[in-house]
């Protein structure tokens, strides 16, 4: 049986990401999988600004990546690339941390002229972690995720399938079947 962590990288409680969020949640749930959650913004700025490695909830965050075999990945585009905030909690993680780990990166922009954003700024720094699983990314455009109320969002059938399929494609009692992937889901 597989531990999965999803690790949300959005610095805003209100995003749209969320919706990617609780897609990706419902469909472990449904498969009989309940997920550890890193809510990258919930980690104390103190220790993710002052690189303290041995904060205590640093420490918790680090232990669930290391207890995990399939990782999940979400985060908003700024700037051509991943957040920052996702960039300084990475910082924190133990050399090769993702190591013998699939991973499955899940990003949401405005545009598809940051399409590449995953492979070109997002794979390089998961790879020096020690990822050598990772899976095709998928990307989400911002118009693809509908805010419906209060700091809840829906997916078009587009995104939630793309998505979907990349999920699909997760072995969770083999997980070292995969090989890195080179094309992105769009």
């Amino acid at each position: 049986m597989s531990n999965i962590t999803i690790i949300s990288g959005s610095p805003s409680e209100k995003t749209r990401l969320n919706g990617v969020f609780q897609e990706v949640l419902t469909y472990f749930q449904a498969s009989g999988y309940t997920p550890e959650i890193i809510n990258v913004r919930e980690l104390p700025p103190e220790a993710l600004i002052h690189a303290k490695f041995n904060g205590e909830e640093i420490l918790d965050a680090n232990k669930k990546v290391e207890d995990s075999n399939i990782i999940v990945i979400l985060t908003p585009v700024y700037k051509a690339s991943f957040s920052g905030v996702l960039k300084t909690y990475m910082d924190l993680l133990p050399q090769n941390s993702l190591e013998d780990k699939t991973i499955l990166p899940i990003a949401v922009g405005g545009t598809f002229g940051h399409l590449l954003m995953i492979d070109y700024a997002l794979k390089p720094v998961l790879t020096t972690l020690g990822a050598t699983h990772i899976l095709k990314g998928v990307y989400v455009l911002d118009n693809q995720v509908k805010k419906i109320s209060d700091n809840r969002y829906e997916l078009d059938s587009d995104a939630k399938n793309r998505i979907n399929t990349s999920l699909n494609s997760l072995n969770f009692n083999n997980p070292s079947l995969f090989t890195i992937g080179n094309d992105i889901t769009i």
